[in-house]
């Protein structure tokens, strides 16, 4: 993996947060209903899961 190849990845998370939000309101909602945790906490989910799987959807994208 070279340098090039790191920040395209970078580069194509930006647009993949539009496939992620779904899925990390989805995982955070989840987590909210069965360990009870706080608002604060929910945002820190939701914002880290879209991250997350914007992060994974770009490396997916762009080593496959």
């Amino acid at each position: 993996m070279t340098a090039h190849d790191i920040v395209m990845i970078l580069v194509m998370t930006f647009p993949m947060f539009i496939f992620a939000i779904a899925p990390a309101l989805k995982i955070a909602d989840y987590l909210e209903e069965k360990y009870a945790i706080s608002e604060t906490q929910k945002r820190i989910v939701m914002v880290g899961g879209t991250f997350g799987v914007s992060l994974v959807l770009a490396a997916f994208l762009q080593l496959y």
